[in-house]
């Protein structure tokens, strides 16, 4: 993913720089030839070796080293990054920045170089929420420098609140979005339901399906990598939030209406991958639910029915893509819900296929338009799926 991209990592002086190994390996495995500088305060938490065992090429601690070619270092490096990152990035390197001081090797190569350059801040919350630290994020940003906003959390200082280093899964994908060739949705906010919803019998039991969630993380993941502002509705699941995305937890069909119609207003792209309970239990008991008798009757009452809702509700420009899980007739059955529910297009699949359907990492789906068009997809994964989805909506922009 990242072949022949060339990554400049600075590491600065902060507990958080143990993360920073992690983000090397991650990177290093998708490709990039990575090239670490640190901080002279850096070396007290981690050590060069580490990185450069790692990274797989030398580690660049003071300007004053003996170059390893014959060339002006901090300017090579400057010159040879497609990326700059900086995790953690610290007040301290922030400062220096922002006000133009190039005292070590980190900040004289940061200021010599004209790649884009992606802060990850890291420190303790009452600094970065301190308003000089503050003025000088806003003030790089207006420069063109990129922030990737830390976490709230508890901090090692045993404070809780912001400036926890986000996890490397999630700044390796912010590194992946930002390289990545195609940008082709920046500034469209896109709008995705994943998972199953739940509707509770009692405090212990519930209704649920069998949607792992899968296809409409892979969406999340590819949208915001292609530079999408993605909103994430999903259900219960055991999967990993996507970087760069805005993850909305919900439970019931009810609840991921109120988030959806919430969300919907200013989207540019609806796309409901999720499988939302039709029915919900007409009372819901206080208290566990006893055994007695041999038989138990539950009366179901209908959920709200969302798609036909943000169908009814569309604005001019704006894009709806359902999904229909099918076990017959898929075709019919899915030409009357997108005619039904005023869809753009809808992802259809017959989930009884072997390797298609729910809690699979791959599926066999055909994509049809209002227009009457239907593509078959062959079998093949649910990330694949994802990016021909966002191609094919690409159409309609």
């Amino acid at each position: 993913m990242l072949n022949n991209k060339n990554i400049v990592m600075g590491v600065a002086g902060g507990i958080a720089a143990y993360k920073a190994v992690e983000i090397v390996s991650r990177l290093k495995k998708l490709g990039a030839s990575i090239h670490v500088i640190m901080t002279a305060a850096a070396t007290n938490f981690v050590t060069p070796l580490t990185f450069r065992e790692i990274s797989g090429n030398p580690v660049v601690t003071d300007m004053w080293d003996e170059p390893k070619k014959w060339n002006v270092e901090h300017i090579a490096l400057a010159t040879k990054a497609d990326l700059f990152l900086v995790a953690p990035a610290t007040a301290n390197m922030i400062g220096k920045i922002a006000n133009g001081i190039a005292d070590d090797m980190l900040s004289t190569t940061i200021m010599a170089t004209k790649a884009p350059v992606l802060f990850a801040p890291a420190m303790n919350s009452n600094m970065f929420l301190n308003p000089i630290v503050q003025k000088n994020i806003h003030e790089l940003s207006t420069y063109g420098y990129e922030f990737i906003p830390p976490e709230h959390g508890m901090l090692a200082c045993g404070v809780e609140g912001p400036g926890r280093l986000p996890e490397p899964a999630a700044i390796v994908e912010r590194v992946v979005a930002r390289l990545s060739p195609d940008q082709d949705y920046v500034g469209r906010k896109i709008v995705i339901t994943a998972g199953g919803t739940i509707e509770p019998l009692d405090p212990v039991r519930y209704i649920g399906n069998r949607s792992s969630g899968k296809m409409g993380y892979a969406l999340a993941k590819n949208a915001a990598r292609r530079g999408a502002n993605v909103v994430l509705i999903s259900g219960p699941t055991s999967l990993p939030c996507p970087g760069n995305v805005e993850l909305i937890k919900i439970e019931t069909a009810a609840e991921m209406r109120q988030a959806v119609i919430s969300e919907s207003g200013d989207a540019d792209i609806i796309i409901k991958a999720a499988a939302v309970a039709d029915y919900r239990p007409q009372d819901v008991a206080v208290h566990k639910i006893k055994k007695a008798g041999e038989t138990l009757t539950i009366t179901l009452e209908k959920n709200p029915d969302i798609l036909l809702e943000l169908g009814q509700i569309k604005k001019q420009n704006q894009i709806l893509i359902g999904f229909a899980a099918e076990t017959q007739d898929l075709v019919n059955n899915a030409q009357e819900k997108m005619k039904k529910k005023n869809l753009d297009m809808i992802v259809a699949n017959n989930v009884t296929l072997p390797g298609a359907g729910f809690n699979t990492d791959t599926n066999i789906v055909k994509i049809l338009y209002k227009d009457g068009r239907i593509e078959d997809l062959p079998k093949m994964s649910k990330e694949e799926i994802s990016k021909n989805i966002l191609d094919k909506i690409r159409e309609f922009c």
